[in-house]
């Protein structure tokens, strides 16, 4: 009988961390424990344990709990303002759990950390496209730098290894997440269509190429890159398609019923602030789940999104000729996630 797997996912309930622990407790050999601030609002058969990832001493007594753990993933994630505070306060996570995952999980074959396109620069302006894993730094603070700098050195002459792998505007299911870029887009369409307006693309960035990474493909990516990945390497992960935005906006109107009309840039996060009575008034009538709408759409990020006026496009050459070649048609991905939140009641 195959030995038991067990993954221990950091960042358990944001967009990359729920599909994580989904796919694993759906795949036959895996444990799944999971680590978050927040208990799981959805049924599963993984363990949820809150653990405040700042806190070395806490982290520690709680791995002490879990030496089984086999595998590390590690998506969490602390926003902040100040790129030097960014680093302090993403890195001292990381060397926590890593630190204590090495002294306490002696099972422990593998960490898999979470990068993005953030890694070449995409939010200071445009770069050479298609990235690839071996094109040099920008100038830093850049967190992923640091973690994964620490991540190798610490992974040197262990009896685990690393691997990285850099996705680009994952699109999942979670709420209150500050870069879910799927429920930007339906909020924003549903509270257009709730004050009788078109759809119109929001942002600058309707004709420019744009990549996303599907959640769900990101997880199997990462059961690959657990098990099959040669050690030590970064590998982009995006759907392994591209498209601009003015190919989809069409098919998302038809989606939500709607007249489309031409582009016209709004900074979402200004326009967007007053628009809680509106989405109260639509999450009443329909019933909605009770979501607060301060929570339930990044309105900076989509600003971001759409008005990245050049070309973002990853590479997946290397990680094709590695091994993992599957591909997801991104048009189809934000439909399906589309009938996806309304099932849930996220929206109407």
């Amino acid at each position: 009988m195959a030995e038991t797997k067990t993954a221990l996912v950091a960042g358990g309930l944001g967009v990359i961390g729920r599909a994580l622990v989904q796919h694993f407790a759906e795949r036959e050999g895996w444990e799944v424990v999971a680590l978050s601030r927040r208990a799981p609002d959805f049924e599963t058969r993984a363990r949820y344990l809150a653990v405040d990832l700042l806190d070395a001493a806490a982290t520690e007594a709680a791995l002490a709990r879990l030496g089984e753990v086999t595998h590390l993933f590690y998506a969490a994630y602390q926003e902040k303002r100040d790129p030097a505070e960014q680093v302090s306060v993403n890195l001292a996570m990381l060397r926590n759990l890593g630190r204590a995952a090495g002294a306490r999980a002696p099972k422990l074959r593998r960490i898999v950390l979470y990068e993005g396109v953030k890694y070449y620069g995409v939010h200071l302006g445009p770069f050479k496209t298609p990235a690839r894993e071996d094109d040099p730094r920008h100038m830093p603070p850049n967190f992923y730098y640091d973690q994964e700098d620490w991540l190798r050195a610490e992974a040197a002459g262990k009896s685990w290894d690393m691997v990285a792998l850099r996705p680009d505007v994952v699109c999942g299911f979670a709420v209150g997440n500050p870069m879910n870029l799927t429920l930007v887009i339906a909020v924003y369409a549903a509270i257009s269509k709730e004050l009788g307006l078109p759809l119109r693309f929001p942002g600058t960035a309707y004709h420019t190429l744009a990549q996303v990474t599907d959640a769900a493909q990101l997880a199997r990516a990462s059961e690959w890159a657990a098990l099959a990945a040669p050690s030590g390497e970064a590998f982009n992960v995006t759907n392994g398609d591209i498209f601009r935005w003015e190919q989809l906006w069409p098919s998302f109107a038809r989606a939500f019923g709607m007249e489309l009309a031409p582009p016209q840039a709004i900074p979402l996060a200004e326009f967007m602030r007053d628009k809680g009575p509106v989405w109260q008034r639509i999450a009443a009538r329909h019933k909605l789940a009770p979501y607060a709408y301060d929570t339930i759409a990044a309105w900076g990020f989509g600003d971001f999104i759409f008005n990245c006026g050049y070309d973002v496009i990853s590479s997946t050459t290397k990680l094709r000729q590695a091994g993992f070649a599957e591909t997801v048609d991104s048009e189809a991905m934000f439909l399906r996630m589309f009938d996806e939140f309304r099932r849930r009641r996220v929206i109407p």
